[in-house]
């Protein structure tokens, strides 16, 4: 029989403040974690059996012979990565306080809760650069090798995060009193796998110009990072459209995005505004207060950094 008893972890959610695309490139990222969570709790089981209950599907499989499931496709390939280590099957449970289909980092989320449950399932001890490099493996098992896992160490960590592929670093940086973000999703979303291939066919001709391209863009997110030290909410705003611009300039604005963008500056309040995410479709995020209901026919997502990342709990 296992020695641990029921628990629960839960991690944030994250949405990129500056960095999309050129993080993929080396270059640094700077990503907030978000008071939405996932919820994952673990059961020990007496048996090597795995049954998952989700809102995405209901699952059962036998621990060494795991059966594949898309719905669950981060899941199982964490599951996968720790099965030798575990005790005992389990029953797992999984909240979401937000839907996959908006880009708050759903998938790095119940990753970086995966981890934790597992490993503390495991008795594994690990600091949270192990756990991160654990995460960033199992999500590029999923996804072919791509991924930077900006996202994934926003939800372990917490906070807003200044992340750095190579050399690996993460930087929890002070969140600015007044800090106000606000969400605005355009209906539909690209994955971002193909938004990469499309950018990838779109600048076959010219490497050397797109490499520049993210240059400029990794500059950017360390200006935005200096603005954010220093508590310079209007420089911050500022770098947005900046950024926005250089997304533009790669091609990933559409149609949609330019008039939800071209609208919401239309707003005082906003300090600034650009596509969150990896663009053709998902969120418009902005800086500072907006007015009731600034975009007519657009769900408006209103988000709060979130202080903690991943947390684990005892059940009752």
């Amino acid at each position: 029989m296992p020695s641990v008893s029921a628990f629960k972890v839960s991690a944030p959610g994250s949405t990129m403040l500056m960095g999309e695309h050129a993080v993929l490139q080396g270059e640094v990222a700077l990503v907030c974690a978000v008071d939405a969570r996932i919820e994952v709790t673990l059961r020990p089981r007496s048996d090597r059996q795995v049954h998952i209950h989700s809102s995405l599907c209901q699952y059962q499989s036998d621990l060494d012979r795991l059966t594949p499931q898309p719905a669950l496709s981060f899941v199982l390939a964490a599951v996968s990565a720790y099965r030798t280590q575990l005790p005992s099957g389990f029953d797992l449970i999984i909240e979401s306080g937000f839907s996959s289909t908006i880009g708050l980092g759903s998938s790095a989320a119940v990753t970086a809760a995966m981890v934790v449950a597992l490993e503390h399932f495991a008795s594994i001890e690990s600091t949270l650069l192990e756990q991160f490099r654990s995460g960033l493996a199992i999500i590029h098992t999923v996804q072919e090798g791509r991924g930077s896992g900006a996202d994934l160490a926003a939800s372990l960590s917490g906070g807003i995060v200044c992340f750095s592929p190579s050399p690996l670093q993460i930087e929890a940086l002070q969140c600015p009193d007044g800090l106000t973000l606000s969400l605005f999703y355009c209906g539909y979303k690209m994955k971002t796998p193909e938004v990469l291939r499309y950018v990838e066919s779109r600048w076959q001709q010219e490497p050397q110009l797109l490499q520049q391209l993210y240059r400029l863009m990794g500059e950017t997110s360390l200006a935005a990072v200096r603005a954010l030290k220093a508590a310079d909410l209007i420089t911050l705003g500022r770098l947005m459209q900046v950024y926005q611009g250089l997304m533009d300039a790669l091609g990933v604005n559409d149609a949609t995005l330019a008039k939800m963008l071209a609208d919401l500056r239309q707003d005082s309040a906003v300090l600034g505004s650009k596509i969150s995410g990896s663009g053709l479709g998902d969120c418009v995020l902005t800086l500072g207060k907006t007015t009731p209901q600034p975009l007519q026919g657009f769900s408006q997502i209103s988000i709060a950094p979130a202080k903690l990342g991943v947390m684990l709990t005892p059940c009752c």
